[in-house]
């Protein structure tokens, strides 16, 4: 009854009833096309949009007729549009993970989403349960939309090996008959549960159903979405394939996975478009000057490309729909905000476990220091909690990895949402008994410092894409440590990115919201919102916490305590360190039935009294 009563007393400005108001910014426009885009990637369950930010507050109901007012306004002018989305939907907020199952909402709000391709990120294939949940529910939800051209998995009532689903498809657009075909892509991924293949891109494009679609002479795009960086050997390898025996075919790329804004641009008829992270952003992209059976071109002549990345609040809404806070709203839009709410009240998301004395940063400080969440991290919670019973008179190193943690945590009230947000990985702890103490240090050196093990873990989960740190710093910089630090240092951006650079001459940067000011292959006008930069530092790829009863002795032996998922990073360090150890048969559970994530509640619960 509450529920129902804010719903209706809150003004027609944001669809969560806890929603922040958007603050008023300066807007670039859209720029229609022929054929247009709507991109989104990494939502990671944010479903329900920010409800601590403004500048992205809009939920997926609001997403919803957003969409539903682009499609009526481009068919009105003759035009097309298509809703693109490339994966990695599930882990990474509560109103996905705090479910038992997992994601038993998402899914039906997803759903209502009038999405026409969409694809499968990493996130939705590590565990058996979350990509059998794909099978059965995502793919039969968007039937004949969605597309793995790479991924198979065990049946799991027949035990056969399939097709995750179809390769590609082939359509033509409902407005101008343009004839595309599409083709949905995973990086070469190997930290998949054994349940599903991934088989890597340069052989798939290399087999008789890649070959013969792109033999198809009745095409006019070849659309490839994937949850893949736009600027990867991947793609670089499709782009290849395809212009090898197609020069004249416009691409359009969707890329994914770094969680960054990004745009590649491959040759004058070739670009690719990745839309960030959490619902922070939509991507828009505008294709004109394709040549059809019913528009003909000129013979050679290149399409026109244009791209916006659109801040996910109603503000930016209303303006690229030419509508209001009352004529905006659409009846589907407003039922999937419902729902949402619903969602978040049956999963007591709300419900408060302590309030955060400050805001803590993931990367808009520097660390270490007092506003760092990783400096929290080190030198609060894990010495205060990571104590194993049955070890507990034995000095411990514990070793996480930045990538653990996916969010900041504001000032205020630390909430069941904010457990899953800040970190939602089920990943508990492992440890080797009896390490010298130098040699724990040296595999922590070279964890952070030395490349070779990086790209040493690299060819063995057969991927470049992944990362001990946080997704966004793949785009920087990685090859030596002097030239990253460099990079980072300088602000220079890597493969274009997600790159934190202030605008030139659009409006005074001190009247100005703070937000994302991207600078990418097509530069610095990207944004649909003029924002002044947020800075953005690098972190190590592990931080480390001494737990001890003596923590002012440096003790000899110690046990190695790490975060499961790293395990076969911390190996190949050891292997480096010259430690001699199996961790295959010599490591154990350290604190059993405790995960990382329950470490950090525990320790909130604890410390962080609300007054």
């Amino acid at each position: 009854m509450l529920l129902a009563l804010l719903w209706l007393l809150r003004p027609a400005l944001a669809a969560q009833p806890s929603a922040p108001e958007p603050i008023p910014a300066p807007l670039r426009s859209l720029e229609f096309g022929q054929l247009n885009f709507l991109h989104t990637t990494d939502a990671h369950g944010w479903l329900a949009g920010h409800l601590q930010e403004p500048s992205y507050s809009a939920d997926w109901g609001d997403y919803v007729s957003f969409a539903t007012h682009i499609r009526a306004k481009v068919e009105a002018q003759g035009q097309d549009l298509l809703v693109i989305d490339t994966g990695d939907r599930v882990e990474g907020n509560g109103l996905y993970d705090s479910s038992e199952p997992k994601g038993l909402y998402l899914s039906e709000i997803l759903r209502h989403q009038h999405i026409d391709l969409l694809t499968s990120g990493n996130h939705e294939l590590y565990k058996q349960n979350t990509s059998e949940a794909e099978f059965f529910t995502t793919v039969p939800n968007f039937r004949g939309k969605y597309l793995a051209s790479n991924i198979d998995i065990i049946h799991p009532t027949t035990k056969d090996l399939v097709p995750l689903a179809p390769r590609y498809k082939k359509f033509t657009t409902k407005q101008q008959g343009i004839r595309i075909v599409a083709f949905g892509f995973l990086f070469d991924f190997t930290g998949n549960y054994n349940n599903t293949v991934v088989q890597p891109v340069e052989d798939t494009i290399k087999e008789d159903w890649f070959q013969e679609a792109i033999r198809d002479k009745e095409v006019d795009l070849f659309l490839v979405i994937g949850h893949v960086p736009v600027h990867s050997p991947e793609y670089q390898a499709i782009f290849k394939e395809i212009r090898g025996l197609r020069w004249d075919i416009p691409i359009q790329f969707f890329g994914g996975h770094q969680h960054i804004r990004d745009y590649a641009q491959f040759d004058a008829k070739a670009v690719g478009l990745a839309s960030g992270r959490f619902m922070e952003t939509i991507g828009f992209m505008s294709i004109d000057g394709l040549t059809t059976d019913t528009q003909p071109n000129a013979m050679g002549s290149s399409p026109v490309f244009k791209r916006r990345y659109i801040d996910n609040n109603l503000f930016s809404y209303h303006h690229h729909s030419g509508l209001d806070g009352e004529s905006f709203l659409t009846e589907k839009g407003q039922n999937v905000s419902q729902l949402i709410a619903e969602s978040r009240t049956a999963l007591h998301l709300d419900q408060v476990y302590g309030c955060a004395p400050h805001t803590l940063w993931t990367s808009r400080v520097k660390y270490p220091s007092n506003d760092s969440i990783y400096t929290w991290l080190e030198t609060q919670v894990i010495p205060d909690s990571l104590k194993d019973e049955w070890r507990s008179e034995t000095p411990a190193l514990a070793i996480v990895n930045t990538g653990a943690i996916r969010f900041d945590i504001f000032q205020g009230p630390f909430t069941q949402d904010s457990t899953f947000i800040v970190s939602p990985f089920t990943s508990g702890f492992r440890y080797i008994k009896n390490v010298p103490y130098n040699k724990a240090q040296l595999i922590m050196d070279i964890l952070n410092k030395q490349p070779q093990v990086l790209r040493a873990s690299q060819h063995d989960m057969g991927s470049p894409h992944t990362t001990l740190a946080p997704p966004e710093q793949l785009a920087y910089v990685e090859d030596t440590v002097a030239d990253r630090d460099a990079a980072w240092d300088r602000r220079i951006p890597f493969r274009g990115g997600d790159f934190q650079a202030p605008l030139s001459g659009d409006a005074p940067s001190d009247k100005l919201v703070p937000g994302y000011t991207t600078k990418d292959d097509a530069g610095t006008d990207g944004d649909d919102t003029i924002h002044s930069p947020i800075s953005f530092y690098r972190v190590p790829n592990c931080i480390q916490a001494l737990v001890s009863a003596n923590a002012s002795v440096v003790p000899e032996t110690i046990d190695l305590v790490y975060i499961e998922f790293i395990e076969r990073y911390v190996a190949l360090a050891a292997k480096f360190a010259q430690l001699d150890v199996d961790f295959s048969k010599e490591s154990d559970v350290y604190m059993p039935s405790i995960t990382f994530t329950d470490l950090i509640l525990d320790w909130v619960k604890e410390h962080w009294k609300c007054e």
